[in-house]
């Protein structure tokens, strides 16, 4: 199995601050039965911006790090990135990186909301013949308050990537039930970790998978083990028609 979303590189951001934190993150990852990972983590975020030679730099060194300790998994540069004024003159100019040099384009809105020149960096990205994979939606406040915003997205050519933990409960109830109801609109195409710490902020890979498996979402289980697989072969995903949530509001999950 395919994680296309972790914050497993030491020191760089708010996943592992150390290699042996790292390396802990690694072991759970092969435990979950995760053969390959594309490290994403933060770039032009407010917080944390990693330059893609940090991240390379940090790969190479877990690389040495699983040699010496006898561990092995595959890890794929990327990077969670922070929509803004420059994302699309930096992907232009190869400042950023996409999901393991494929064509694809892990994108981060801010958890407030949605902002007002979205749909014009979206449009950028398609222009340079890449896609925006938009991370974790079910955890910003504007779709959650109205779904049918992430429609637009997805009918303008966005993808979006549900989260493990989210799908786990590790968030709470409410954010499990709104992403399930994403899941059965195909508002979501993608699956990861978003994995932070071994504790905190788990792989729960096989609990998130589980979870839909419970629900009697197998097709959208298989979907999404394979689309990962396709980011990173950069073949084309495949993509269920869309539903319209409509109205319905999830408010209440930031309480």
């Amino acid at each position: 199995m395919i994680d296309i979303h972790t914050h497993i590189l030491p020191g760089v951001d708010d996943g592992a601050q150390t290699v042996v934190e790292s390396m802990e993150l690694i072991e759970q990852a092969i435990k979950e039965g995760i053969t390959d990972i594309i490290a994403t983590p933060h770039a032009d975020n407010p917080h944390y911006d990693v330059p893609q030679n940090v991240v390379l730099e940090k790969i190479e060194l877990l690389n040495t790090e699983m040699k010496k300790n006898n561990v092995f998994i595959n890890i794929h540069p990327g990077q969670e990135i922070r929509i803004g004024q420059t994302t699309i003159e930096k992907l232009t100019n190869g400042e950023l990186l996409t999901l393991a040099n494929s064509k694809y384009v892990l994108i981060e809105l801010p958890t407030g909301g949605i902002p007002a020149n979205t749909i014009q960096i979206i449009q950028g990205i398609l222009n340079l013949d890449k896609v925006p994979i938009i991370a974790h939606p079910e955890r910003n406040r504007a779709i959650a308050e109205k779904p049918s915003r992430l429609l637009k997205l997805i009918n303008h050519g966005a993808l979006a990537q549900i989260t493990a933990g989210s799908l786990a409960g590790h968030f709470g109830r409410n954010i499990q039930k709104q992403s399930l109801q994403l899941v059965e609109a195909n508002l979501v195409h993608t699956y990861g970790s978003d994995a932070h710490h071994t504790k905190t902020r788990p792989f729960l890979f096989d609990a998130g998978l589980s979870y839909l498996e419970k629900h009697k979402k197998l097709y959208a289980v298989d979907i999404f083990l394979e689309n990962n697989a396709r980011i990173l072969e950069n073949g084309e995903v495949i993509i269920l028609e869309p539903k319209d949530l409509g109205k319905t509001k999830w408010w209440k999950i930031f309480a």
